[in-house]
């Protein structure tokens, strides 16, 4: 099957933002981006955010059609919220690892196994998996939310493992981890860093709970997507080691133009530290998805109700 393109349309990639901004007047749409699009993208959206940013806002949205971009899981999280929306995804294979590492019929067997344990899942997982949870949360939500909980009761944490681990050391929950993790987050080299903080002495070293526990150790500041973002621009310090998919850094060089922002470097010689899956989405597919009124996701109400009262939950506790 042929991909639309451009050319097929007679759009020059100069009037890209201008034909994008015309389609979502006319369709009355709404466009959502994740902190790791690329810059252009982030730029010209309605409302950037992390993952509970996003989620609040696509619950909140009078728009008729939502443009999510970001990933899968994303964009189904809003049509949980949004059941008679069009909900549209630049591209359907904007998957995540996190969510791929956790298929529902194995995380369905694990949950049966430990039935006497609550199922908190963090939102980088399927409408499926949100479906046999019990609560959703997010980085910058998860300790305020397992604080809220007994300290009798027994939990399964999925599908983040570098995640749950900080928490159960935040918290001092014993918590039963699902085996996953982030493909982005995981390959940022310890080594790299001491010598990049030996370089640059001054920097102060932030990270993404999601990131290995070597990494977390050494970070001077440890916090969700928007909980950087914002430290960067209340902090005193000047210069900054970003431990986190580097898209981040479009956005925390507008807010602060005089700072310095180090990518944190991956152990390969790479661009490992940019999300393949994040990156998928382009000007080009935002315009066709726009124009064509596709991909769109669809869920079945039966999972889509499912996954809805974990979602709520999580809005209700954070």
């Amino acid at each position: 099957m042929e991909t639309d393109t451009l050319h097929d349309y007679k759009i020059s990639p100069l009037n890209l933002e201008e034909e994008i901004l015309a389609l979502k007047k006319k369709l009355n749409a709404v466009i959502l981006a994740h902190y790791y699009q690329e810059s252009e993208i982030q730029d010209l959206a309605d409302f950037i955010g992390d993952s509970l940013e996003l989620a609040k806002r696509a619950a909140s949205t009078d728009a008729d059609v939502i443009v999510f971009a970001g990933v899968h899981f994303m964009a189904e999280t809003a049509k949980i919220l949004n059941p008679n929306k069009k909900v549209l995804l630049p591209d359907l294979n904007a998957g995540c690892s996190l969510a791929e590492g956790c298929p529902a019929p194995m995380f369905k067997k694990f949950r049966e196994a430990h039935s006497d344990h609550i199922v908190i899942s963090y939102i980088n997982c399927s409408a499926a998996v949100k479906a046999l949870s019990d609560i959703i949360c997010t980085s910058s939500s998860a300790v305020k939310i397992i604080e809220q909980l007994p300290k009798e009761q027994k939990i399964i944490f999925a599908p983040d493992k570098n995640l749950g681990r900080y928490i159960i050391k935040k918290t001092g929950r014993d918590m039963l981890l699902w085996d996953g993790s982030c493909i982005v987050h995981e390959t940022f080299s310890e080594r790299k860093i001491i010598n990049l903080k030996t370089e640059n002495p001054n920097a102060l070293l932030i990270a993404h709970p999601e990131c290995e526990e070597t990494i977390l150790n050494r970070a001077d500041f440890i916090g969700s997507t928007s909980a950087l973002f914002k430290f960067t621009q209340d902090s005193p310090a000047n210069e900054f080691i970003v431990a986190t998919e580097e898209g981040i850094i479009h956005q925390m060089l507008k807010k602060s133009p005089g700072k310095k922002f180090i990518p944190a470097p991956p152990n390969a010689n790479c661009a490992c530290n940019e999300c393949p899956y994040m990156k998928l989405n382009t000007m080009e597919k935002l315009y066709l998805c726009l124009k064509d009124g596709k991909p769109e996701i669809i869920l079945d109400e039966e999972t889509r109700i499912k996954a809805l009262k974990p979602i709520q939950r999580m809005l209700e506790m954070s």
